[in-house]
């Protein structure tokens, strides 16, 4: 009975201060008892996410001591080096996660590779691969509000970890009591015994030099005269960001002084996600004052960017991940053609809910386009593909809609400060032959059609939240509408079926529709919530907007 369990916390020597106020708050209201204690967090393969408090359904550092001893139970059978390495953003408590994460690894024997500062996720998947790691964490709860904390696990190849792995990590932390099943010891002790080590430099650099490596036109920012104002959203982008820019040449950066250093409140944006207007403001009003060329800002932990462009009447426009991705792909198509090191067989890599044109622009410069289920592990299991089979350097770009992008195979997750690099030196190229990127992008649609691609997402809070959403992913699997209004399905793909897709399965739906319109549903893999993935092709985009709005009307209904 999770009254029980609630009592038993009440009772117990909490070594975090705060917990202990927050339970006595709370003694009288089964309802707040239930939400905390009548659940566990799940741990899957994005780890752990949650709100920040007491409980089981929290995140604290009993939760995270239970999620590392099972991963710790896991490390123990892998053999290998029994090394973990350890990363963590400026999020509330994620230091001291991160601490507590490796005191239990050192109580149970294995090694660690921790950072002595803030970095982003692409600094320990890189990491993970330096060390020859049997693991990774990265503590983040990526780009939700600050009540959030999250614990990622990564596996020996950088990548977020396996449906197999995580499932008997999982196994293993429902063996351990949450109080008192984890082993632990004094970080400091494990520290001088030399269990727990610093991530050294020549990592750090050679995180830098990966990254450097994927210029297309080395050399071509030092005199491009780009000027750039640039928000870390008070996460951990500033240094790895800035440090790269100085390197390429890039001197002009103003940042944006409200969003410069870490901050896990996030005071200036309730939600850091480049995705969202509201996380830009700040930085298009410093763009709208210094006259920029081009405004960035990368998420707390860094794997996604988002961007303003500087339109010809001095206005900005936001540009999405999807049109970022595109770009990104046509402009490295063509300066490696150009420069002559493009590889022989070519391969990109998209997920399938990201947009089709990207497979025009693929197919028209020779590109192997793969289509991945959502998750940037997909990307980096299609990296390692390659290079089992000796081919890494056929790899030339990755991306998912959700502003993540990878360029090189150097890390095995989505990576802002590689995207950040290319999408400045892209400005920059354009810049210098009398052209920009809200040009080429227009030219872009001029050749291929007009594509829009919009997402919309249907929140499901609350202890009932998951069984709603799987009533109606199941509702529309069995009985899959065969229209949507005007809109005849051509075609139902339910990529459970993997015989059909030849991917794993998955709980996604996808309707393909009359005149070359798609929709996707999908649950978030993260958060209670539904999303449905718009594809539409007009001759304009008055005329692809007004499809997608048909569309997104007609399916509300299903998801009240």
């Amino acid at each position: 009975m999770y009254q029980d369990e609630y009592k038993r916390w009440l009772a117990a020597d909490l070594e975090d201060c705060d917990l202990k106020p927050e339970l006595m708050k709370i003694k009288d209201n089964d309802t707040e008892i239930a939400d905390r204690f009548a659940v566990a967090l799940k741990f899957g393969t994005a780890g752990l996410r949650g709100v920040l408090g007491a409980g089981t359904n929290r995140m604290n550092i009993y939760v995270v001591r239970q999620a590392t001893q099972g991963l710790a139970n896991w490390v123990r059978t892998q053999g290998g080096s029994q090394t973990v390495a350890i990363a963590y953003d400026s999020r509330l408590k994620s230091d001291v996660f991160a601490k507590t994460a490796a005191s239990v690894l050192a109580a149970n024997g294995i090694n660690v590779r921790i950072y002595d500062a803030l970095m982003p996720v692409p600094a320990l998947s890189f990491a993970t691969r330096y060390y020859k790691c049997n693991a990774g964490i990265m503590v983040t709860a990526s780009h939700n509000p600050s009540i959030y904390n999250g614990y990622k696990a990564y596996g020996p190849d950088g990548c977020q970890m396996t449906d197999d792995a995580a499932a008997i990590v999982y196994e293993e932390i429902q063996k351990t009591d949450v109080l008192t099943g984890a082993k632990t010891m004094s970080f400091a002790r494990a520290v001088n015994e030399g269990i727990i080590k610093y991530v050294d430099d020549e990592c750090k650099e050679g995180l830098y030099s990966s990254i450097e490596a994927c210029q297309v036109r080395p050399g071509l920012c030092k005199t491009a005269g780009l000027q750039l104002v640039y928000s870390p959203l008070n996460g951990t982008g500033l240094v790895p960001v800035t440090t790269v820019l100085k390197h390429m040449g890039i001197e002009d950066v103003t940042i944006v002084k409200e969003q410069e250093y870490p901050n896990g409140y996030f005071t200036t944006c309730s939600y850091p996600n480049p995705e969202i207007f509201d996380a830009l403001k700040l930085g298009l009003e410093c763009a709208r004052e210094t006259g920029a060329d081009l405004m960035l800002a990368t998420d707390p932990d860094a794997d996604r960017v988002g961007i303003a462009i500087k339109c010809e009447d001095g206005s900005y426009e936001l540009v999405s991940g999807n049109e970022v991705g595109v770009l990104l792909l046509d402009y490295i198509c063509a300066g490696r053609i150009e420069k002559g090191t493009m590889p022989e067989k070519p391969v990109a890599v998209k997920s399938i809910v990201s947009t089709p044109l990207a497979d025009a622009v693929a197919a028209h410069y020779g590109v192997e386009m793969r289509n991945v289920l959502t998750g940037f592990k997909w990307i980096g299991d299609q990296i390692a593909r390659l290079e089992a089979d000796g081919e890494v350097d056929r790899f030339i770009f990755g991306f998912e809609e959700s502003y993540g992008y990878l360029a090189g195979p150097y890390v095995r997750d989505k990576d802002a400060v590689v995207g950040s690099m290319l999408i400045c030196e892209m400005a920059a190229y354009y810049r210098s032959i009398g052209s920009s990127i809200k040009q080429r992008l227009e030219e872009i649609y001029a050749e291929y059609g007009r594509y829009l691609n919009k997402v919309d997402s249907f929140e499901f809070p609350g202890l009932t939240g998951m069984d709603k959403m799987a009533g109606i992913m199941d509702s529309l699997r069995n009985e899959p509408p065969a229209s949507f209004d005007a809109y005849k399905v051509t075609e139902f793909i339910d990529y459970k079926d993997t015989a059909s897709t030849g991917l794993p399965g998955a709980n996604v739906l996808r309707f393909n529709l009359d005149g070359g319109a798609s929709v996707i549903v999908r649950p978030s893999g993260t958060e209670p919530k539904i999303k449905t993935y718009f594809t539409t092709l007009g001759k304009d985009l008055t005329e692809a907007q007004a499809q997608k709005d048909e569309l997104a009307a007609s399916l509300a209904p299903l998801f009240a």
